[in-house]
């Protein structure tokens, strides 16, 4: 039925725009006239998503070398958006759970509702303790291989109840995946929960079931799960929950227990991802996998994070080009990023957001399905956090005020997940100018949602064009636009 609602949304674009489906030539009747409603942030401005102009599609024709432009073409579609959101962790519903109740109205809102905030439809979760916890913990007793003491009581205090709350918010759906940091101590050959180590072959289908345990107690919950990651980073041996897989492991684990167990479960239709780690090995990851058909058969996508930038090599878009590229019958989602390394006085810098702003238009117009920050809120410290890993969130909150600080991150994000919806198909959408970032998408109710970023210091007066007509808008410095087609 959502494929049949959205072809007829096409179809009433292509007819009100003038341009036939699959070859983007102009017919009779361009967009003449068709409004755009122009949404803004901007640094050095009260801007916040703010709509500040509404502007329509004059004839125009060839534009000149001299002119910048955007062009638009809707008959050029890619991929359909499952969503845009953020990870709910520990640190985040225990920061929640501090706040004054309408407070925690205003965070719901802001974050999921989609008229009145930005419409997260997506979050990630952790499967039992990662390094934004207060503490380690599982769900289950010492050595107990056969699973028979697993209980989420731990998530029953904070995590669950937001979690219900969120979704909710959400309109009552929003899309949940989770994520193990680490198996029990007693499962791995270090005996540790931290500090990398291997899950020992012993416990492999052990651990497999835990996955399902956990499954079934959250839906039992009334909380449904859409997919899981098989290991948080799984190259990453960290001070806080990690572990070890290589990628014939990791491979190995999917085919020999985590694939047949889900299937056995009853649990095929969830979207297993793997690798969930950063760009810079992520060929070499899904080679390794998705090379194997008996592995690849189970996996529905690869999940991937920014944090190589932050070795000093800049973002590695191009590995995440060839995966796209060699693997186009399987799913990028973007899994995890955010800010590292927290300073209460850097919470006002623009660059946090147009760090999002660029990475989100970059995945995107790579083939991206999904789009998951990391935390949705952190306290003043950045945390909490066991292990001292304190870091930025698009909101913070002063536990002792109950204050909430909105960065620019925040409202970067929003110029996506507001306007660009689950179920919307991405289009062409290219500039005339570097200084200009942009992408597009055309959502199931036949609104097109034209993302443009300004990187520079300079205001840019620039026209979004489509189909031999233009329509004429500003960009201001460091900024970030939503142009909706209506």
């Amino acid at each position: 039925m959502k494929s049949l609602i959205f072809l007829a949304g096409l179809s009433l674009l292509f007819a009100s725009t003038g341009l036939r489906a699959g070859n983007g030539t102009a017919a009779a009747t361009p967009p003449k006239g068709k409004k755009v409603v122009v949404y803004t942030t901007a640094e050095n401005t009260k801007l916040r998503i703010s709509q500040t102009e509404t502007v329509q599609f004059v004839d125009f024709g060839q534009p000149k070398e001299t002119q910048p432009c955007v062009f638009v073409d809707p008959a050029k579609t890619f991929q359909t958006l499952v969503g845009i959101g953020g990870a709910l962790t520990d640190a985040s519903v225990e920061t929640f759970a501090k706040l004054p109740k309408e407070k925690q109205q205003e965070l719901l809102q802001q974050y999921y509702d989609v008229n009145k905030g930005i419409g997260y439809s997506i979050a990630r979760t952790n499967i039992h303790s990662c390094d934004f916890s207060s503490g380690s913990y599982t769900y289950v007793t010492e050595n107990d291989a056969a699973l028979k003491s697993f209980s989420v009581a731990h998530d029953k205090e904070f995590r669950i109840p937001f979690i219900k709350q969120a979704i909710a918010a959400a309109g009552g759906k929003l899309t949940l995946f989770a994520s193990p940091w680490s198996p029990p101590a007693w499962m791995k050959d270090n005996n540790d929960m931290l500090h990398g180590g291997k899950l020992l072959p012993k416990y492999d289908q052990s651990w497999a079931n835990y996955y399902i345990k956990f499954i079934k107690a959250y839906e039992a919950e009334g909380i449904p799960v859409w997919g899981l990651t098989v290991q948080n980073e799984p190259m990453a041996t960290q001070t806080w929950e990690s572990c070890v897989f290589t990628g014939e492991e990791e491979r190995d684990f999917i085919k020999k227990f985590l694939g047949p167990t889900l299937q056995k479960a009853g649990m095929g239709n969830k979207k297993l991802i793997v690798w969930d780690h950063n760009r810079d090995l992520m060929y070499q990851r899904a080679s390794t996998v998705l090379d194997d058909p008996e592995a690849a058969k189970y996996v529905w996508g690869i999940g991937y994070h920014w944090y190589e930038s932050w070795t000093g090599g800049g973002n590695i878009y191009e590995n995440e080009k060839r995966v796209a590229e060699a693997y186009p019958k399987k799913n990028l989602i973007f899994t995890e990023g955010c800010a590292e390394v927290f300073d209460i006085a850097k919470l006002a810098d623009w660059k946090w957001g147009e760090k999002y702003g660029i990475s989100m238009i970059n995945d995107f117009n790579i083939g991206t399905v999904a789009w998951t920050d990391w935390n949705v809120l952190l306290d003043e410290k950045g945390g909490p956090n066991h292990v001292g890993n304190f870091c930025f969130a698009p909101v913070h909150a002063d536990t002792k005020t109950g204050e909430l600080t909105y960065l620019s991150s925040f409202y970067y994000i929003g110029h996506f997940s507001k306007f660009i919806r689950p179920g919307a198909k991405r289009i062409i959408s290219s500039s005339s100018r570097g200084q200009l970032l942009t992408t597009a998408f055309l959502n199931t109710d036949g609104k097109i949602a034209v993302v443009v970023m300004n990187q520079s210091n300079e205001t840019i007066p620039y026209r979004l064009w489509m189909a031999g007509q233009a329509a004429e808008i500003t960009s201001l410095p460091h900024s970030i636009q939503t142009l909706v087609i209506e």
